[in-house]
């Protein structure tokens, strides 16, 4: 009803001159909004000015609050901190309020583009573009609603979407199976469609110095994870021969000054970069693994050409 409220008209929602990039799914999380949002920053910095706005989650601040490196996560969120910290040319800030975050956005920074971070659902912004989201093993058209699964907006709203990343997917995919995903989404006229892997790169430590493979074989790590879906990190961790014992929290999970304690006898410690934001100063030593979306070269001209349109 909400939605139909909005698409009738009857609910207002607001457009902007400097283009909206909307980055969201249909479930509740667990999709690789983060690190698409990182490679479409990735792409457009330096040579373009763009902003990114999160809605930021259990946060200890209230309003609007512009992101640097030096923030901690509990007061402006896991995900935006990580941004701020890969992309110092991007201005990131979080605003439960979106259109009073854009407004600030606008006049702070004056940006070219503003991403708007986990927006699909906020209808009272009219973005220029939407990319929706949607895992390889839990296509929105096979996912359950809430709280039977993790769907929890209507699966028509997809038609809002200007282009459909197909995240997680096997590497390499084949024909067939991008034919199969293809019907099962029904595009709509105009709809673009692009398949993207997980590609994780070398484990750092703390200091930024790589770990080799044959190094991390030699050892048998605590991996710790506070992410929605931990299951390609852990088969990939499997693949690699990597030995670990997994501790598995909730998404965007704060942690206890009694869970830290028992971390710390936990070495060595392996984690995501997600996680690393909210570990860190509270723990002296870690390794981290980060994670970001691969394209095959057709994908990658989709996602080029869909670029191209800001």
């Amino acid at each position: 009803l909400r939605n139909k409220f909005y698409d009738w008209g009857w609910f207002a929602s607001q457009g902007y001159e400097v283009p909206i990039l909307c980055i969201g799914n249909l479930s509740t999380g667990g999709s690789g909004k983060t690190p698409m949002a990182e490679w479409f920053l990735s792409r457009l910095l330096p040579e373009r000015k763009v902003a990114v706005l999160s809605r930021g989650y259990k946060l200890e601040t209230e309003g609007f609050l512009l992101v640097s490196p030096e923030r901690t996560a509990a007061e402006v969120g896991d995900e935006p901190l990580q941004m701020a910290r890969k992309f110092p040319d991007a201005v990131i800030a979080v605003d439960a309020d979106r259109q009073r975050g854009i407004e600030k956005l606008i006049g702070l920074a004056d940006p070219e583009i503003i991403l708007l971070d986990d927006g699909f659902q906020h209808r009272r912004v009219t973005p220029a573009q939407s990319v929706l989201l949607t895992a390889y093993d839990e296509l929105y058209t096979e996912e359950p609603y809430l709280p039977a699964g993790n769907l929890r907006d209507h699966r028509t709203q997809a038609s809002r979407a200007d282009l459909i990343v197909v995240t997680k997917c096997p590497n390499p995919l084949s024909a067939g199976e991008r034919e199969r995903i293809r019907r099962k989404l029904a595009l709509r006229d105009g709809q673009e469609l692009a398949f993207a892997s997980l590609c994780y790169q070398q484990v750092r430590d703390l200091r930024g110095e790589l770990i080799s493979e044959k190094g991390l074989k030699k050892e048998k790590f605590t991996l710790v994870t506070g992410i929605a879906r931990p299951e390609p990190l852990i088969a990939y961790l499997k693949e690699s021969g990597i030995q670990f014992e997994h501790l598995k929290y909730s998404d965007h999970h704060k942690f206890s000054t009694a869970e830290l304690t028992a971390l710390k006898k936990r070495k060595p410690i392996l984690t995501t970069e997600k996680d690393a934001v909210r570990l860190e100063g509270a723990l002296d030593a870690f390794y981290i693994l980060p994670v970001q979306h691969c394209f095959s070269e057709m994908d990658e001209r989709v996602m080029q050409e869909f670029l191209s349109r800001f």
